[in-house]
């Protein structure tokens, strides 16, 4: 499902594109297209395949989903993979993100993931100094964004520790608490199973060689590469 299709010039949204107008959209001097997908059969996604001259091995990827969090390279496109993680009622799952990014596009495809990215849309438009950049700030500001998203479900967990703390010596709750130690310790494993991966990817797009799309943004991903360090270290 088509969530948004937007063209922009010099950090400025121009106009809502339609999805078959794209690839003429990019002839355009000097734009970036910035689509977001929701869900979408392998139709919609191999229609974005032509309209951007996607790689087919990265858009393999996101048809049938990965399963470790990465950022890989196919000649001037960056394809990301990323898992972003949800908290309910004591339950952990992680949506995926893929996201293709050209100096001309940035493509997000969100799967079972309800909490969408129109909150670092409208933070972008509202920065036209920093959307200037282009699709490399979008690209940075989107996984900015999942990064965030693992500080409040740290916290829960070290709250869930600390629960568990406090009622682990009561003798007649003793099995319950070891299925909670044993529960809190897969959430845990879980969430530094999606950070490790991802720390390594970050790490490659603000130091040394950088991709071109990710040129004048490596401060942005250094502040990100210290955030998932943070959380590492935490967990």
């Amino acid at each position: 499902m088509l969530v948004n299709c937007a063209i922009y010039k010099n950090g400025l949204k121009i106009r809502d594109l339609k999805i078959e107008y794209i690839s003429e959209a990019l002839t355009e001097p000097d734009v970036f297209v910035w689509v977001a997908l929701l869900n979408p059969d392998t139709s919609e996604i191999s229609t974005m395949e032509k309209e951007f001259g996607l790689h087919h091995l990265a858009v393999e990827d996101a048809i049938h989903g990965s399963q470790r969090a990465k950022i890989e390279e196919y000649g001037e496109t960056l394809f990301a993979v990323l898992h972003a993680p949800n908290m309910c009622e004591g339950h952990l799952t992680f949506g995926e993100v893929n996201l293709f990014v050209g100096i001309q596009f940035v493509l997000s495809i969100r799967k079972n993931l309800e909490k969408g990215f129109i909150d670092v849309r409208e933070r972008c438009e509202r920065e036209p100094h920093l959307l200037s950049i282009g699709s490399g700030f979008v690209f940075y500001a989107i996984i900015d964004n999942v990064v965030d998203r693992f500080f409040p479900i740290i916290d829960s967990l070290e709250n869930e520790l600390d629960r568990i703390e406090e009622e682990i010596f009561k003798l007649d709750s003793v099995k319950k608490q070891i299925e909670s130690i044993y529960s809190l310790k897969e959430k845990v494993m879980r969430v530094k199973h999606e950070i490790n991966p991802l720390l390594d990817s970050i790490n490659k797009l603000h130091g040394g060689r950088v991709p071109k799309i990710c040129s004048g943004t490596q401060d942005y991903f250094r502040d990100v590469y210290d955030h998932l360090y943070r959380l590492e270290q935490s967990i």
